[in-house]
């Protein structure tokens, strides 16, 4: 196999104290760009939406990577699924994909919402979100993904559905 070095570029400040599976919603944290990158890498970012944001699970260790197929969330009325069908912190490189919500950007420091990683999260890359390059054509699903998401992934820690939630 090939390997790759990458070092973070941003750090997450502040936002979810805690690894959880929901309650994802209508929390704010802080992009913070390292400062060895310029302050004009980020000129522009304020137009935009959304973000998308690679990262690292930094609290998950390499005996948490699974490679067999397993019910999501151990619930076994969803069927078994192989690991790059999951999307959590069992996948070989352990990294995850975000889209948050861009709010304001205030130097280094870009406030977003909806940010599903926690404080201290080292970011790999940050970029913008561009519609254009979103999925082409209709999207299909199991049943599953939403039983296990829809009610409770960005519903605020309440487990009502976030302020900030717009579909």
């Amino acid at each position: 196999m090939t390997t790759y070095e990458v070092r973070s570029v941003a750090t997450v400040v502040g936002g979810h104290k805690h690894v959880l599976d929901d309650y994802q919603g209508g929390v704010q944290s802080i992009i913070r760009l390292h400062r060895d990158f310029p302050l004009e890498t980020l000129q522009g970012i304020e137009e935009f939406s959304h973000l998308e944001v690679i990262w690292c699970f930094h609290l998950a260790r390499p005996e948490d990577v699974v490679l067999h197929a397993r019910s999501p969330r151990g619930n076994p009325q969803w069927p078994a699924t192989g690991t790059f069908v999951h999307r959590n912190h069992r996948r070989p490189n352990q990294l995850a994909i975000s889209k948050p919500r861009l709010l304001d950007v205030d130097g280094r420091d870009l406030l977003v919402t909806d940010l599903d990683a926690v404080d201290g999260t080292p970011l790999i890359d940050v970029m913008p979100y561009f519609e254009p390059m979103g999925p082409r054509g209709p999207v299909r699903q199991p049943d599953w993904t939403g039983e296990m998401l829809d009610p409770c992934y960005w519903a605020d820690a309440s487990g009502r559905p976030a302020e900030s939630e717009v579909r």
